[in-house]
């Protein structure tokens, strides 16, 4: 018998547009395969799923299995943090950047399942927002603001098209508007550093966006948030240095600055920060990376 025993799946029906409900479906007969009890939820919305996870963290649980992509897995880090309960991953989104840092199998339900009863569990660091609004938010990989909290902002609101290509509609709505952004960011205390950026990244993990390496060296478990600050108002620039971001070699652009810290102060007038590809608050807000906030299941033998 596994030492987790009993475990909670829970699933986002949308996630992976829809084929969530098949990758917990096969990771479910998986576990149960593997001696395992499980307990499956799905919340009708995020605050329905964020009660159901309490109510089951309440009556315990020897791991938190979740299935679905990044979104999903931000709603449980908000309960799991600075608990003793570990995360598992079923990758079954969009962009699947948690699952990415870990090693989680991809398109494979069972062999992520098979993580759950296999694998070890790791303690890593989290980020946490603090916005000046009262937003107290953690999250797993990435915190942005600047051109892509603006695409963002423009895909939220617009109803067409569905999936991907609003995305990439917003993208192209906001290269034709491209502009310089007045930053102040403040490092560990320091002096106040006033700038114009496109954006600025502040990383606990490498990847956000779907495999995009915005802070290619960041290490969950040092402590400290890896910043990337890009600065072009040259669409020409820009385009050019977007596809060098999913092989992490922007940051040797000269367009591009980065740093480590911490905690790290961060104010732009009109722009709003998203974490792990989700709406967090208008800046401005603290940012920090809290040591030690999360157990995590990977595998326990890495690919190569």
């Amino acid at each position: 018998m596994t030492a987790r025993a009993r475990v909670t799946v829970l699933t986002n029906p949308a996630s992976g547009h829809g084929s969530a409900p098949h990758a917990a479906e096969r990771a479910i007969a998986q576990l149960h395969r593997r001696g395992v009890d499980v307990v499956a939820i799905a919340g009708s919305d995020a605050e329905h799923a964020r009660r159901l996870v309490n109510g089951a963290l309440e009556r315990g649980m020897d791991a938190l299995v979740v299935v679905g992509g990044d979104g999903i897995i931000s709603l449980a880090l908000q309960v799991l943090a600075q608990t003793e309960v570990p995360l598992a991953i079923i990758p079954a989104g969009t962009g699947n950047d948690h699952a990415r840092e870990f090693r989680i199998p991809s398109k494979d339900p069972e062999a992520a399942a098979d993580v759950v009863v296999d694998g070890v569990v790791e303690t890593v660091d989290l980020g946490r927002v603090k916005g000046a609004d009262g937003t107290d938010k953690w999250f797993g990989t990435v915190m942005a603001a600047g051109f892509d909290s603006l695409v963002t902002d423009r895909t939220n609101r617009m109803r067409w098209p569905h999936g991907r290509m609003r995305y990439n509609l917003a993208m192209v709505a906001e290269i034709s508007k491209l502009r310089l952004l007045p930053f102040r960011l403040s490092f560990d205390g320091g002096e106040e550093l006033v700038t114009d950026l496109t954006l600025a990244a502040f990383g606990n993990t490498r990847s956000y966006g779907g495999g995009m390496l915005i802070c290619p060296d960041a290490d969950p478990s040092d402590g400290l948030l890896d910043v990337t600050m890009v600065a072009s108002a040259s669409r020409t620039r820009l385009i050019r240095l977007f596809p060098t971001v999913f092989k992490g070699k922007h940051v040797d652009l000269d367009e591009v600055r980065t740093a480590r810290a911490r905690t790290i102060s961060v104010d732009s007038p009109g722009i709003t920060a998203y974490a792990d590809g989700e709406y967090v608050c208008p800046l401005p807000v603290e940012v920090s990376a809290v040591p030690g906030a999360l157990k995590i299941l990977r595998p326990s033998r890495l690919p190569c």
